[in-house]
């Protein structure tokens, strides 16, 4: 059988004044997509891209279960997770994998 991963990320913007959660089957794909705007909504409309923290799951119920929850928590509980792994506020794209070579094709298709 095929093991399968979920994955639960929190994006910021440049200066981490604005939080996006979101869950996800491919975490490379869906960070991609972000960083080229390739959707229109929330994340494009306040320069959300940057990828400060993800977790991740074997069982999808339990991703969509603890994206929910991080989505109800406030701000400060969403600043203090991020602190605890990643101090520094890095753009953890590069540590996943994507790479520039990727965003560049990904903004000519």
């Amino acid at each position: 059988m095929v093991q399968h991963n979920y994955y639960v990320y929190l994006l910021t913007s440049y200066d981490n004044s604005v939080f996006y959660v979101g869950v996800t089957n491919d975490l490379i794909r869906r960070v991609i997509e972000h960083k080229v705007h390739r959707n229109d909504g929330f994340t494009n409309q306040y320069g959300v891209n940057k990828l400060v923290y993800f977790e991740t799951f074997s069982n999808v119920v339990d991703a969509i279960r603890r994206e929910k929850q991080m989505k109800h928590y406030k701000r400060l509980w969403k600043v203090n997770l991020v602190n605890g792994v990643n101090a520094e506020w890095n753009d953890l794209s590069s540590q996943i994998g994507v790479t520039e070579e990727m965003l560049n094709n990904a903004r000519t298709v």
